[in-house]
């Protein structure tokens, strides 16, 4: 799950400064009414995923996303949906885009944050479209049912050293489960849990001076033991899907690996409702292997605002950014440090 958090962007790299490419891909928390419309403008052919999605789910998920309301589009088994096929459909017009400049689309590695991590397995060629949906559409179930038995929340904490951060969700939890779910990168973290619990470590980062604190717009305690039962049904569908190995390798969300098989990629969803996302580490392992421009497919720039934060030698593309994304400029050149 991820949160905004502001940082300046990087200066402008000249053409042979860019080393290697990462797609990301954003979590649950990143959905708004309206989103699909700026790709549908990009890209008409877009349209398409929106359509072969609606015979998947049984619903018009296009007429959600552009219509509403946003109580429906922000329950999750329409929010993890709706996120995983406007991913997909940005990733169609940012590919598209690409090579009508002559580019060969050749990433170094697929991230996704959270829920995310299932479209950059698809992205990179492990799973098929359709079945990517049954799974993020499974996910979204599993999730609410869990949370409907024991009902929690995530609150999104700015601005606290690692150790303070630890040492009041200690204090806050009590007799309560509250973990950190995420950490998103220097000085920004999620934390995750029951209710009682969240309400204590909100009013506990306040008062230790956090920059800011926010109940993030989930319905669920993901990424935290709350989650148990939700990952027992998960796993259960993760199991029946026809993998691949990759074609792209996949970042693990909790290690920062690299997963290049199959196997790898069954045992890191078997586990993934229940264990942190450390986005920081995986933006530093990518890094780390030469990539140095990400570029974010999905609704939003939540992440490319986190990449920047973690590492500042690095560039950022949010292809659905309305001041410089893909609706606003051809792709790729040299402006807001894009190389050609």
């Amino acid at each position: 799950m991820t949160s905004e958090t502001t940082s300046r962007p990087p200066a402008e790299p000249a053409p042979d400064e860019i080393r290697g490419v990462a797609i990301v891909f954003p979590g649950q928390g990143t959905q708004s009414v309206g989103m699909a419309g700026a790709i549908l403008e990009v890209h008409p052919g877009a349209r398409e995923r929106f359509e072969r999605a609606n015979d998947v789910l049984g619903y018009d998920l296009l007429k959600l996303v552009e219509e509403g309301p946003v109580e429906d589009l922000d329950d999750t088994v329409h929010s993890q949906p709706a996120i995983y096929v406007a991913s997909m459909a940005w990733l169609d017009a940012l590919q598209a885009r690409w090579e009508e400049g002559g580019r060969p689309f050749e990433p170094l590695a697929m991230a996704g944050h959270s829920m995310g991590q299932v479209t950059a397995c698809v992205a990179a060629g492990a799973l098929d479209y359709e079945s990517g949906l049954q799974l993020v559409q499974e996910r979204g179930r599993a999730m609410q049912a869990a949370d409907r038995a024991r009902p929690g929340g995530m609150a999104s904490i700015i601005g606290l050293r690692d150790r303070v951060l630890n040492a009041i969700v200690g204090e806050a939890t009590h007799d309560d489960t509250l973990v950190v779910a995420n950490d998103n990168g220097p000085g920004h973290a999620v934390v995750s849990g029951d209710e009682g619990a969240l309400q204590r470590v909100m009013r506990l980062a306040e008062a230790q001076g956090a920059r800011r604190v926010v109940r993030l717009k989930i319905s669920i305690a993901s990424h935290s033991p709350l989650m148990e039962e939700a990952q027992d049904q998960f796993r259960q569908v993760v199991n029946t899907m026809t993998w691949r190995d990759p074609e792209v390798p996949v970042i693990s969300n909790a290690s920062a690996g690299f997963l290049l098989t199959r196997d790898a990629i069954r045992e890191e969803l078997n586990s993934a409702l229940l264990r942190p996302v450390d986005w920081r580490s995986s933006v530093k392992a990518m890094a780390g292997q030469g990539v140095n421009l990400f570029v974010e497919a999905g609704p939003g720039d939540v992440l490319s605002k986190l990449v920047r934060r973690i590492s500042k030698r690095s560039w950022t593309f949010p292809v659905a950014d309305g001041e410089t994304g893909l609706a606003q400029r051809d792709f790729p050149d040299l402006s807001d440090g894009i190389p050609k």
